[in-house]
């Protein structure tokens, strides 16, 4: 049987064009490799920042999007937090001028007004706040949108590594298992990490292993989701419930294997880490800390890919600020796979590059 649509990797891209491509009716099949709520890639933990705060109009409208597509799924997966940007005002400024332009509430706090409403967080000059930021459980949603996805026809299959891809036409690939060889007028390539193994030489992905980390609240909330523009580095942080103060580097890990990578936290790193802490975060322990594991996968730019080239759709480099768009992306991949709709220029893959 001819499948419309296969989509190799269950993490969050995956089981969004899932959900979005079964309750168009499609007939799909998703492939996930490991076992659901696996901790190997970048769809696991408790928390991920949800923010409209970009300095780009398209991404901010495909926030937009993808808030009334996270209340429409499930609500109780998002909690509005209000988030802040501060540091670097020259870094803020461009996000300030493109929220005020989409209407986006959002307004300039001197730093004695921040610190008085966020003591958990030190500040040094004037804070960019906006209310309609907070942050995601990354665990429930994948959950619920394939529970979504197959309320509306579509089969999960977890513990099923795709070995291969291949294009047999312009409506026709196959998946390679290690049981069998699956057909389908489009296959989703949404495989994180692993995107690169299975279309080797498409796209010019980086992985590396991220090393952030969970420490204890010493002082009470309220906790905003928080970008520090500290520099060369940014670094991210949000209050996750029963765990602690997430905060972590911005993509400055080691280049990894994903297949081999151990996952361990590297000294040095990790007391980098907790030295910022201890001068920026007063509201937490710096020595009392949970290191996480998980990849980046990033293009050279930071932007994300969503394009198809011919019975491929491919959904990559999401890594670091993707999660938040995740039920949008979704969208994009339906329209790219069922009605050939253009996709985001800014998504596009770069010209030259040849389809396996």
């Amino acid at each position: 049987m001819t499948l419309d649509a296969i989509i190799v990797g269950g993490g969050a891209m995956g089981s969004a064009a899932a959900w979005q491509l079964a309750r168009a009716g499609a007939r799909v099949l998703l492939l996930e490799r490991f076992e659901p709520g696996h901790t190997r890639g970048a769809s696991h933990g408790a928390s991920r920042i949800f923010r409209l705060a970009y300095a780009q109009p398209d991404y901010i409208g495909l926030a937009r999007e993808a808030l009334e597509l996270w209340r429409e799924l499930d609500p109780s997966l998002l909690e509005l937090t209000g988030g802040v940007d501060h540091g670097d005002r020259a870094s803020i400024e461009p996000i300030a001028n493109a929220l005020a332009a989409a209407g986006v509430p959002g307004r300039w706090l001197p730093a004695a007004e921040a610190t008085a409403r966020w003591p958990g967080l030190r500040f040094t000059g004037p804070v960019l706040f906006h209310p309609s930021s907070g942050r995601l459980h990354a665990d429930k949603a994948v959950a619920a949108l394939q529970a979504a996805a197959a309320a509306h026809g579509a089969t999960i299959q977890h513990g099923t590594e795709v070995t291969s891809v291949a294009v047999r036409g312009d409506d026709l690939a196959e998946v390679v298992t290690a049981g069998e060889t699956l057909r389908a007028r489009r296959v989703i390539v949404a495989a994180g990490a692993w995107t690169a193994k299975l279309l080797p030489g498409l796209l010019p992905l980086r992985v590396t292993q991220e090393q952030p980390a969970h420490f204890a609240p010493v002082a009470p909330g309220p906790w905003p989701s928080f970008i520090h523009h500290h520099g060369a580095t940014a670094v991210y942080g949000l209050l996750t419930p029963g765990e602690g103060v997430k905060v972590g580097f911005h993509g400055n890990g080691p280049v990894v294997d994903p297949d081999t990578r151990d996952y361990a936290a590297e000294p040095g790193r990790a007391a980098r880490l907790r030295d910022y802490v201890r001068e920026w975060i007063p509201g937490v322990d710096p020595d009392r800390d949970a290191p996480i594991s998980c990849t980046y996968t990033t293009t050279p730019t930071s932007d994300f890919v969503v394009d198809r080239r011919g019975p491929l759709v491919i959904a990559a480099g999401f890594s670091g600020h993707g999660f938040k768009f995740t039920p949008a992306i979704g969208r994009l991949i339906r329209d790219l796979a069922l009605t050939g709709a253009p996709g985001m220029p800014r998504f596009a893959i770069a010209g030259g590059q040849e389809t396996p």
